[in-house]
């Protein structure tokens, strides 16, 4: 008898990064690497969680490093992406595209494992229970100093005041929740998330997540990151993309004065003109009932809360002081970090340069932390989303230590000097569009 043949299994399809480069989405197609396996996510992008813009954002290109960023529970989320395998990198490839740093990408990635075995990752419970905390006795706060002071202006101002510091820190414990850096479970972090963000803020966490990742997957690059989508029609942002704006003769804004009219319609403006009305728009439009409840939570709170005590006029009033204050708190923390730095279309770069390129930091301080809600540690943060806030300052030394081995600018400033940089560098991007525009 002719010996048994040993069942074998299907043998494996194997690809270049030049087919999977290929199939970037621009032909409806989309393929991303994941630790050297080949993925078809051409129609899971409509049902990924987080979204289909940020996963598709990776199409073509190697996401080995964002997937490991972003998901806290890997070994549950790689069940269901077997479904989505056609094969992997021929033996002979490289684990990196030629535009990828592989000796920088490989020492992160041992970073990550030592960050993890100091438990880094994991948060203190009592921290953020403390966070909240506070958060709320500022609420309770401003509502016993118009029952107690009554409605005189001095009282209506602490008021405003107090609950502008409420917005302001609740958009940084909801930025946390968001970012699944809380609890060790996805669905904990998501029903927190929604508490916050949607009763305490009266913002919808789906309008957030949809925003708030692709900026995290491709920071500052055009076209990715919704961040700068203020380019071209408001602002003519970063050194490249001003110089292409003014060759090409377009001119949506006098640019040149772009620095002038930032203090317009920038801080002041975003939240209370611009916000306020598309996060309604947003979640009727996509049909985000869940969201619009919790948003309806909060407006019927804050009217019940002070309309007895201010009348609707009055009310209205304070509202937008409160609006207003936020925004200007908001706008001036979230852009110190990223308006300063390299703005360009993605160029495929290593993780750790692709966040480092487009974020810095602002020295630690009690206060900087605080009013900061730890986002002074931008660079930390944007390596690591998922790390809990108050464990930044404890990765800093081993990221800067990494950068300098490799050459890498890790930049840390005083707050005021970062606040000062977006202007001096929207300054610098309007005459380089004017000359471009003039000249070129």
């Amino acid at each position: 008898m002719a010996p048994e043949t040993p069942a074998q299994g299907p043998i494996p399809r194997y690809f270049t990064w030049d087919e999977v480069a290929q199939r970037s989405g621009r032909d409806k197609e989309r393929w991303l690497v994941i630790d050297r396996k080949v993925y078809n996510i051409s129609e899971f992008t409509r049902q990924h969680p987080g979204g289909s813009r940020v996963i598709s954002h990776y199409a073509g290109q190697d996401a080995t490093d964002p997937f490991v960023a972003f998901h806290i529970n890997k070994g549950l989320v790689r069940k269901y992406m077997n479904s989505l395998l056609i094969g992997e990198l021929s033996p002979e490839q490289p684990s990196f595209e030629p535009t990828k740093n592989k000796e920088l990408t490989e020492e992160f990635r041992a970073l990550q494992a030592t960050v993890e075995r100091m438990g880094l990752m994991k948060a203190n419970p009592v921290f953020f229970l403390l966070y909240l905390l506070h958060i709320l006795l500022l609420d309770v706060a401003a509502w016993l100093t118009l029952w107690l002071f009554g409605t005189s202006f001095l009282p209506f101002l602490l008021c405003a005041v107090l609950l502008g510091t409420v917005q302001a820190q609740a958009g940084w414990l909801q930025h946390d929740f968001g970012h699944l850096s809380v609890f060790s479970t996805s669905t904990w972090n998501h029903l927190l998330h929604h508490f916050v963000i949607g009763h305490l803020k009266g913002a919808p966490a789906s309008w957030w997540n949809h925003l708030h990742f692709q900026h995290h997957a491709k920071p500052n690059c055009f076209r990715k990151d919704p961040d700068i989508n203020m380019h071209p029609f408001f602002f003519a942002l970063g050194k490249i993309l001003s110089v292409e704006l003014g060759k090409q003769k377009k001119k949506y804004m006098p640019y040149n004065h772009q620095h002038r009219y930032f203090f317009l319609i920038g801080p002041p403006a975003l939240l209370p003109l611009y916000f306020q009305w598309y996060i309604f728009y947003f979640v009727i439009q996509r049909k985000k009932w869940v969201d619009l409840a919790w948003m309806i939570s909060f407006y019927v709170r804050i009217f019940l809360t002070y309309v007895p005590l201010l009348g609707l006029k009055g009310f209205l009033g304070l509202f937008f002081m409160v609006r207003f204050l936020e925004s200007n708190w908001f706008v001036w923390v979230t852009q110190m970090n990223h308006i300063p730095m390299h703005i360009d279309y993605d160029r495929n770069v290593d993780w750790v340069s692709t966040q480092l390129q487009a974020t810095c930091n602002v020295h630690k301080s009690a206060f900087n932390d605080w009013f900061s809600g730890h986002l002074n540690f931008q660079i930390e943060h944007h390596l690591f989303p998922t790390m809990p806030r108050h464990n930044y300052h404890k990765a800093a030394p081993l990221v800067q230590s990494l950068c300098a081995k490799h050459g890498v600018e890790y930049q840390s400033k005083p707050l005021f000097s970062a606040f000062a940089d977006i202007v001096h560098s929207l300054r610098e991007s309007g005459q380089l569009w004017l000359d471009a525009y003039l000249h070129q």
